[in-house]
């Protein structure tokens, strides 16, 4: 009976340090992939160095963020959808985007690709406020004879 004693410890003691051993593993791995998917929000690269090639994708009405993510992914202009869609929302773009055909490329990065389609959105509604400004200022000019603004 003395001998199974100290077998019995040995073996709690093995076991307990062999959990211990997988709870620090997984640990490790958890954390190492958590930082590499946070590290790869903020760099990506491009899919293609050099030139790239030009893609032709259409974003409809309606279209979630992660559907335009999906249909990028499926395009080959980026390598995950689930990391571009948490690029969008971190760096806001997730409202800017409008419906239309772009030609992007592969050379692009995500930063890139969401810049230039939120760029049509952003350039049409400063078109439409320089436009609706100048008629304003047009107006004001007609009307009182002098213009007391400064030019640029």
């Amino acid at each position: 009976m003395d001998v199974n004693k100290p077998m019995v410890r040995f073996v709690r003691i093995a076991f307990s340090l062999l959990i211990v051993l997988v709870v620090v593993y997984i640990g490790i791995r958890l954390c190492t992939t958590s930082y590499d998917f946070g590290y790869r929000i903020f760099t990506e690269e491009a899919m293609d160095d050099g030139e790239g090639e030009d893609v032709l994708i259409q974003i409809k009405d309606g279209m979630s963020g992660y559907d335009i993510a999906v249909a990028l992914e499926e395009k080959g202009l980026v390598r995950s959808a689930e990391l571009f869609y948490l690029q969008l929302i971190l760096f806001e773009y997730s409202d800017d985007m409008s419906a239309g055909v772009y030609t992007l490329n592969t050379s692009m990065t995500a930063k890139e690709i969401m810049a230039s389609i939120a760029d049509t959105a952003a350039a049409e509604a400063e078109e439409t406020a320089d436009t609706e400004a100048d008629t304003a200022a047009a107006d004001t000019s007609d009307e009182g004879g002098t213009e007391t603004g400064s030019e640029e």
